[in-house]
C-alpha cells in the first residue's frame, strides 16, 4: 500500500535538467505519443523531447542533426557537459524550491542520470567509459535540501534502461529502446549507482525509468535495500528486470511486430503505460490517463517534452484551461500529477513561458482545500 504522504500530495514537479537543456533544441510538431502514427521507420529520431537530443543526432537526416550542423558544427554532444557544469555558478535551488512550493507542489523529482548517462552528482562509481562524466557540484543534494527546506519531499529520477555511454546505438522505435538496454558491465554499474543515491540522499521517493537492467532477484534486493533505508519510501512501476522475451527482439520479424503493436496502440489513443513490474507502489501512465484500480500518477511535461526547447512555439504548452483540467481531473480520480519542468542549460534558469504555468498552478493553489490538496 502506497505511503500515505503520496496519496495526499497531488502535484509534484519533475525537473530534467541535462546536458541537452544546453542546445535545448527539439522539433516541437509532432506530440511524442503520436509519433508512431507518422509513417516514419525512426520515429523517435523525430522527437519533440528535447532531452533526447544525443539520441536524435545519430539519424543524420533529422531536424536535431541539421540544427546541431548549423548551430555547433561537428562540436560533439559531450562538449555540453562542460557548458552544464559552468552554468552550475548560476543555479539557486532554493528560488527554484520556493517557486515549486508556491505552484502548490508536494513533492519534487530531479532526473539525477538520464539516458545520456550524465550524473548531476559527483558519483563514486566511476563509468568505465566516459570519465567526468558528471556534475563537480553535488546538485543532487543541493537539491534535496532546497526543497525539504520548503516541506516538500525529494525523489530522485534515474535512468536504469538506457545509458547512452554503455549503449550508443541509435534509437528509433520502442523495440529499440528495449534493445539498447545495456548488458556488460552495466547493470552492477547502474544497482551501485542507485544505492549511491539511496545511501547518500534517502529520496523519499525512488523513481526508475525505461526499465532495469537486472534480473527479478536484482530488482528485489535494490528494493529491500530502499524499503531498509527509507522505509516511508515510495517506489514507481518502471522498475522491469530484464526478461528472456526481450531476446526475441533480435529475431525477425519480431520487431516489425513490436513496433506494429505500438501503433495500435497510439492509434487507440491510449498513450504510454508501463508494463507491471513485481515491486511498485504506483503507476506511471504517460500522456494517457488512468488504466486501472490502484495509486497512480499521470507524467507529462508542460510543453511538449519535459526538457528545455527553446524551438517551442506557444501552442506546443499547456493552456490555461488544458493545465486546469488536468490538475482537477487527476485529483478527482485520486491519482497525483507529476508536471514537467525543464530549466535552460546555459544560466540554470526556468523560462519565461514555463514560469507563467507555475503561476497558474499558484493561483489554483489559493483554492486549495484546508488539508492542502488540490480540489476535484
Amino acid at each position: 500500500m502506497v505511503a500515505s504522504w503520496w496519496s495526499r500530495a497531488g502535484l509534484g514537479i519533475f525537473v530534467h535538467w541535462t546536458p541537452a537543456s544546453v542546445p535545448g533544441w527539439a522539433p516541437p510538431y509532432v506530440p511524442v505519443d503520436e509519433l508512431p502514427l507518422a509513417g516514419r521507420r525512426a520515429p523517435l529520431g523525430w522527437t519533440p523531447y528535447a532531452e533526447w537530443y544525443e539520441n536524435a543526432l545519430r539519424f543524420p537526416g533529422s531536424p536535431v542533426a541539421a540544427h546541431h550542423r548549423a548551430t555547433y558544427g561537428a562540436r560533439p554532444y559531450a562538449a555540453f557537459g562542460g557548458d552544464f557544469n559552468d552554468a552550475l555558478a548560476n543555479w539557486d535551488p532554493t528560488a527554484w524550491a520556493r517557486d515549486f512550493r508556491a505552484a502548490g507542489a508536494r513533492y519534487a523529482v530531479l532526473v539525477t542520470k538520464h539516458h545520456d548517462g550524465f550524473c548531476l552528482w559527483p558519483s563514486e562509481v566511476a563509468n568505465p567509459h566516459r570519465a567526468g562524466w558528471h556534475t563537480a557540484r553535488d546538485a543532487v543534494g543541493e537539491f534535496a535540501e532546497a526543497v525539504r527546506a520548503e516541506g516538500l519531499r525529494f525523489g530522485v529520477h534515474y535512468s536504469g534502461g538506457l545509458d547512452r555511454t554503455f549503449d550508443d546505438r541509435p534509437i528509433g522505435t520502442g523495440a529499440d529502446i528495449v534493445s539498447a538496454v545495456p548488458r556488460g558491465s552495466y547493470p552492477a554499474y547502474a544497482g551501485a549507482q542507485m544505492r549511491e543515491l539511496i545511501r547518500r540522499y534517502r529520496p523519499d521517493i525512488l523513481w526508475n525509468d525505461i526499465a532495469w537492467p537486472g534480473s527479478p532477484t536484482d530488482v528485489q534486493r535494490l528494493i529491500e535495500y530502499y524499503r531498509f533505508a527509507v522505509p516511508h519510501g515510495v517506489v514507481n512501476d518502471r522498475l522491469l528486470p530484464r526478461a528472456p522475451i526481450w531476446r526475441t527482439l533480435s529475431l525477425p520479424g519480431a520487431k516489425t511486430l513490436y513496433n506494429g503493436r505500438q501503433r495500435r496502440t497510439a492509434a487507440r489513443g491510449e498513450g504510454f503505460v508501463p508494463g507491471r513490474p513485481p515491486y511498485h507502489d504506483f503507476r506511471t501512465p504517460a500522456s494517457a490517463r488512468r488504466t486501472g484500480p490502484g495509486p497512480y500518477e499521470i507524467t507529462r511535461g508542460i510543453g511538449r517534452g519535459f526538457g528545455y526547447n527553446r524551438n517551442s512555439p506557444p501552442e506546443a504548452y499547456l493552456g490555461r484551461e488544458a493545465l486546469e483540467s488536468l490538475v482537477r481531473e487527476t485529483a478527482a480520480g485520486g491519482g497525483n500529477l507529476l508536471i514537467g519542468v525543464g530549466p535552460r542549460g546555459e544560466d540554470a534558469k526556468v523560462p519565461a513561458a514555463q514560469r507563467l504555468r507555475l503561476d497558474w498552478l499558484a493561483e489554483l493553489t489559493r483554492e486549495l482545500t484546508p488539508d492542502g490538496s488540490v480540489p476535484g
